[in-house]
């Protein structure tokens, strides 16, 4: 029986590198877990471009947006192991949903992780005439005297940038109420009328009003600054050591794909950070290239758990 057990997976094995050696014969379906138009959508459409030539096959985005990411998820989680169904993750379905809601997928078991793409932090803009501080140190000040009287603009409960905001205020002892709205859009236009007076967000909606005037950025959630704000400090430059929240965007595979495939992947899309063209088009839309191996990913998953726990918890979740 023993014999016969190593046989199969010898059989098996051998089945899956033929696969791999042939692939890929028929389109790559990548699966968002977001609307079109948002940051993620577009790095999995200029990554979908990127790739098509490089593996002779069309790669095609497919839009299944709903609960946070987690209809997506659970989909590719699912799906045929062979390399033709992908996942354009972010940090909320991997990193953040499972500490929520109730899911049927494992963020670490369930996937096989290809390669981030690419990571952004986030701003704290603020409107000029409702928020008169200059800096992180005054706005600390500012709140500490008016706790819990001001508001805060969140892109919806669980947003990465919601969450930014609850682990912020937490760790700095303060108290702010959060406005939810569905989406950053309508978040950032109330911030920008001065119905609300800061939100933080993606750079890609901060960085186009913070010329005009009207909203002022304090600081970038990052390790380090945003080279699109390199004037901006760091919220850990700023008094905070060790805080740092980013959100990355890759893809990943169900989790038997074949190593070969995934290998081969992650390699076409690390040829894309050596590009020009590839990086400015993420650069347009915030996003800083990274490009990293599987075993990067996998890293960075397990890493970012521990954080967004804490700012679940720092939002009165869970």
């Amino acid at each position: 029986m023993k014999t016969i057990g190593l046989c199969f997976v010898a059989a098996f094995a051998l089945t899956g590198i033929s696969h791999a050696q042939s692939w890929p014969q028929k389109p790559i379906k990548v699966v968002v877990p977001f609307p079109p138009g948002g940051v993620t959508d577009s790095i999995a459409r200029i990554t979908a471009d990127w790739l098509s030539p490089r593996l002779g096959q069309p790669v095609i985005a497919e839009n299944r947006p709903g609960a946070s990411g987690a209809i997506a998820a659970e989909f590719v989680a699912r799906a045929e192991p062979d390399g033709y169904t992908l996942l354009s993750a972010a940090t909320p379905q991997l990193a953040v949903v499972p500490y929520v809601q109730k899911i049927s997928y494992d963020p670490v078991k369930d996937f096989a992780p290809v390669s981030i793409v690419g990571t952004n932090p986030f701003a704290l803009g603020c409107n000029n005439e409702k928020m008169p501080p200059r800096n992180l140190t005054e706005f600390v000040a500012y709140v500490k005297e008016r706790q819990g009287q001001l508001s805060f603009a969140s892109a919806g409960t669980g947003s990465v940038g919601h969450l930014t905001m609850a682990l912020f205020l937490a760790r700095a002892g303060l108290k702010m109420e959060a406005v939810l709205y569905k989406g950053g859009g309508p978040a950032m236009a109330d911030v920008i009328a001065g119905h609300v007076p800061c939100y933080f967000g993606n750079l890609n909606e901060i960085i186009p009003h913070a010329g005009g005037g009207r909203i002022k950025v304090l600081a970038v959630s990052g390790e380090s600054r945003a080279p699109q704000l390199p004037q901006v400090p760091t919220v850990a430059e700023q008094g905070f050591p060790g805080f740092r929240t980013v959100t990355w965007n890759g893809y990943v595979a169900p989790a038997a794909t074949p190593r070969p495939i995934v290998e081969r992947i992650a390699r076409e899309i690390a040829a894309g950070c050596k590009d020009a063209a590839f990086v400015e088009r993420l650069n347009k839309i915030g996003v800083d290239p990274v490009c990293g191996t599987p075993a990067e990913f996998a890293r960075a998953i397990k890493e970012d758990l521990s954080t967004w726990k804490e700012a679940v918890q720092a939002a009165e979740m869970k």
